[in-house]
This record gives structure tokens, C-alpha cells and sequence, in this order.
């Protein structure tokens, strides 16, 4: 890590008032909530993005990503050299370069409109409290136009490096783009100077894929019968079939939603949790079992693998934790969840620490889940000119990402001070020991509202002393909706 921003002499911490030059990766809603925020305060921002859309995980197309390994438990070392193998076609160099999101056709957002929102531009007149994935990524490419952040994104440009030397003030960032050519394709290369970055990157790119014994054979030698949910596009292919869907969140309920009508069979299984979506609101006749504890093949299915017709269930049985053992499985669904990864952070992702051991540098670790060191799960804490927006789980995503965006947009600006680097540290430190296995470390459950507040009486401190306007946070709209929802989530139906 290179200079980092002084303290001043009030007491408060890093001042970045100097900051001008801002990089944003991702043009997900929390790029382009992160970019317009910023434009508005005068900032230079450059967004770059790897697909050639505004939208993020909202952008539908029926092209999946390429599977994952199986397992794949960590986060990956980077490969960024693959797409120069030879004898790619420049559709496989196109889908290495710039992966296909997860959205499947029937993506609907789970938490309702009231409360979803950007304070950049109103849902339009009429809009249900939820909504098909076609409207909600209309509602974030509008947001982009508006505000003119279109204008600013670099599209099929991946980030590979972002690194601040020793001595230098600056960010360093490599980037690749990938242009289409009448004769194939080229890749461009190019290093970037800024005073700041954003990571609106996203964390629902790299599959998390159990190591359950027998699941990679089945993998292996059934490879169509048995995917990851990032590929699920429609329900059409499962019709009629038996089912085994692991992990019991949004995906799998989605799943079990569109599948069922068409005469699917299926059975979740699943390690129970708080953070499971409710049995109650499953489709009728969904058999919900305990975690698969190993995947087992038929002895008759040894040797070369058989490409199985339709109609022939995998020839092996399921076996699961409470003894339990399943049979006749047509399709194998693994839908739990994402790996979080920042590969372009370098020496910061550190894939086979624990998490217990991370030091007051890194930010990734081996459990693919928590982003350490963070002040508010927004700016790095040894340089907070390094800010991440969309690291929170269990929020009000847009609302939320745009409030935080506002922060980082203050704080950039000087106007609004961090505390002391030591009193960060400490209450990241405070956090961590207040966390414990099976919890989700950035999850707001139902506490949202209270670290909006939280923030928000920091931030306008500053502001009012310096005489500026107050942020005004959410509003009642969004603060009535959050009550109601509150209610929903300690009485479920």
C-alpha cells in the first residue's frame, strides 16, 4: 500500500478532501448509483465494466456462464492469461473476458418497491411492489441515463490490477477490453492513474460449490444433469423431472416456483438456518430433507459415462445426514450461493487464510464471504481512498447502496471526516469478536434502519459544522415501508 491520506489536527481521520480522479468498477446498480452520486459532486469518475451493459446481475440473456468447478469452496486465483489460449473462438474469449450474470427469465426483486429504490429517480407511476427483472433493469439503465453516467462507462472492460505502490498518492489500474473484430477479435490492455476507487463490483459471479463427497463424479459423468443455479435460465428443461435442489435461499425458491407448475418433483435439501427462506413459502408438495452427505453412483455406472437419454433418472443414490437416502434424482441443482471475490486486489485476496487469521490488510480471505476491514462495510480502513458500495447482504439493496453512495460521495469530498485510523480498527475489531460461525457478518437483518441512523448523525455532524445542507437519508415513504417489512420478518407468514 502506498502514501496514505494524513490525519488532520481536529483529531478526525484520513482527510480526502484532495480527491478528484475516481474509478468505479461495475455498472450494476451500485456503480451507477456510486457514479451519479459522484458526477453530481463534481468528481471525474470513469466506470468500467466487463459485459456490454448497464444492469448488472438485472441484464438477462440466455447465454450461461461456463460451470464452475466442482467443488469450489475459495476464492480463485486469477487467470486473467486465459483468454490468449490458442484456439478460442472469440465467442468463448468473449464469455472468459466478460461473464454472464446469474439472472434467469423469471427474476423478480424479493424485497418490494417502497423500499427498493434509488433516491436518484421514483420507480415508474404504477409500479407493483415487485416486479419482473425486465422493469428492474429498465429502472437502473434509466438511472444511468438521467444522470449521465452512460457516458462515463467503458464497456467489455474488465479490471485486472489495482495497486498502490509505495510512495505513490495514486491508484494504480490495468484494465483489458475486449473488442469484436470482422476478423475475430482484439484485447487491449491499458494502466490508469486515479485518486480513488470504488468497488460496485458486485458478489454473485463465482458459484460456491460444496465439497459434498461423490458430487464432482456426479459432476463429472453426468455434467448436464447437474449444475450450479448461476446457469438456471428457464424453467423449461426440468419439466417433468425429479429435482434435488440444495441450499434454501431466493434461487432455490424461485426454482422450486417455476418448476413445480411444470410437473417437476422436487426436493430440497438443505442445512436448516435462520437465513433460509420459509418453508411456508414453498410450492405445494416440495419435500424439504436434511444436507446431502454423499452422492453415490451405481456400481453399473462405472466405466466410460453414458450419455443418459431422457427420461433415465442418474443411476446412483442420494445418501443424506439424518440416514435418509434418496433415489430416482433426474436433475442435481446446486443453489448455494456465490463466493465473494475481488481478484484484481491482489496481495489483499488472500484465498487460503481462514478468516479468523486475517490481518488489517486484507480484505478476502478463504471463506469467500467477509469483506475485512472495512469502516461502516464501505471504506478500507488502512487507506479509505479504496471504498466498496454492495458489500452489505440482507438490506434494502438500492436504497441502501444509493445512501451509502451519498457517504462515500461526502467523505471523498472532504466534507464530511472519518474518525481517527485507530478507532476504525478498534471498532472493526469489536465487530469481529462479536461474530460468531453460522452468522453472516455484513448481513442488516432487520437492523437497516438503525445503521442509517447511525451514519447518517456522523456525517451530518460534519456537514452542519462545516454549514453545509444535511444528507436527508431516507425518506418517510422508505422509513414506513422498512417498519412494515420489519414486522413481516419476526412474524412470517
Amino acid at each position: 500500500m502506498g502514501s496514505l491520506p494524513s490525519e488532520n489536527e481536529a483529531g478526525n481521520g484520513p482527510s480526502l478532501g484532495y480527491i478528484k480522479d475516481v474509478a468505479i468498477i461495475g455498472a450494476g446498480i451500485s456503480g451507477v448509483v456510486s457514479a451519479a452520486h459522484l458526477l453530481r459532486a463534481g468528481f471525474n469518475v470513469t466506470v468500467f465494466e466487463r459485459t456490454g451493459v448497464v444492469g448488472g446481475v438485472w441484464d438477462f440473456e440466455p447465454q450461461t456462464d461456463r460451470d464452475p468447478p466442482f467443488p469450489n469452496v475459495r476464492p480463485p486465483d486469477p487467470n486473467w492469461e486465459e483468454v490468449e489460449k490458442e484456439g478460442l473462438t472469440s465467442d468463448e474469449v468473449a464469455i472468459i473476458h466478460g461473464p454472464p450474470n446469474p439472472c434467469y427469465a423469471g427474476l423478480k426483486n424479493n424485497i418490494p418497491t417502497q423500499i427498493m429504490r434509488s433516491s436518484l429517480l421514483r420507480w415508474p407511476e404504477g409500479s407493483d411492489d415487485f416486479v419482473d427483472q425486465k422493469v428492474v433493469h429498465q429502472y437502473i439503465q434509466d438511472i444511468a441515463r438521467v444522470h449521465h453516467v452512460v457516458d462515463k462507462v467503458l464497456f467489455h472492460t474488465r479490471v485486472e490490477s489495482v495497486s498502490k505502490p509505495s510512495g505513490d498518492s495514486k491508484w494504480n489500474v490495468v484494465t483489458s477490453t475486449f473488442t469484436k473484430t470482422v476478423s475475430g477479435h482484439t484485447i487491449t490492455k491499458k494502466a490508469w492513474k486515479f485518486d480513488a476507487v470504488v468497488v460496485a463490483s458486485g458478489h454473485y459471479h463465482i458459484p460456491f460449490v460444496p465439497d459434498v463427497p461423490g458430487l464432482s463424479t456426479w459432476k463429472q459423468r453426468f455434467p448436464n444433469r447437474v449444475t450450479h443455479s448461476k446457469q438456471y435460465r428457464t424453467p423449461k428443461p426440468f419439466s417433468n423431472q425429479t429435482i434435488l435442489i440444495i441450499g434454501a435461499g431466493v434461487s432455490a425458491l424461485d426454482i422450486a416456483k417455476e418448476t413445480v407448475p411444470l410437473g417437476a418433483k422436487v426436493i430440497q435439501s438443505r442445512r436448516e438456518s435462520k437465513y433460509d427462506v420459509l418453508g411456508s413459502r414453498l410450492p405445494e408438495g416440495v419435500e424439504r430433507v436434511a444436507m446431502v452427505a454423499e452422492f453415490i453412483l451405481d456400481d453399473t455406472a462405472a466405466g466410460p459415462s453414458p450419455q443418459l437419454e431422457h427420461g433415465n433418472t442418474i443411476p446412483g443414490k442420494v445418501l443424506l445426514e439424518d440416514g435418509k437416502v434418496l433415489e430416482g434424482i433426474d436433475r442435481v441443482i446446486i443453489a448455494t450461493g456465490y463466493i465473494t471475490s475481488y481478484p484484481f486486489l491482489g496481495e489483499l485476496e488472500q484465498p487460503l487464510v481462514p478468516w479468523q487469521d486475517a490481518d488489517e490488510k486484507v480484505v478476502v480471505t478463504s471463506d469467500g464471504y467477509i469483506t475485512h476491514n472495512l469502516h461502516k462495510d464501505v471504506f478500507y480502513i488502512p487507506d479509505p481512498s479504496l471504498a466498496f458500495i454492495g458489500v452489505s447482504h440482507l438490506v434494502s439493496t438500492f436504497s441502501l447502496f444509493d445512501f451509502q453512495a451519498q457517504v462515500a460521495a461526502k467523505v471523498f469530498a472532504g466534507q464530511a471526516h472519518l474518525p481517527p485510523q485507530s478507532v476504525m480498527k478498534q471498532e472493526h475489531k469489536e465487530r469481529k469478536a462479536r461474530f460468531e460461525p453460522g452468522e453472516r457478518f455484513h448481513s442488516m437483518f432487520g437492523a437497516e434502519d438503525a445503521y442509517i441512523e447511525k451514519v447518517l448523525n456522523w456525517v451530518n455532524g460534519d456537514l452542519v459544522k462545516a454549514g453545509l445542507p444535511p444528507l436527508p437519508g431516507m425518506d418517510e415513504e422508505w422509513h414506513s415501508g422498512y417498519t412494515v417489512f420489519k414486522e413481516r420478518l419476526k412474524n412470517p407468514q
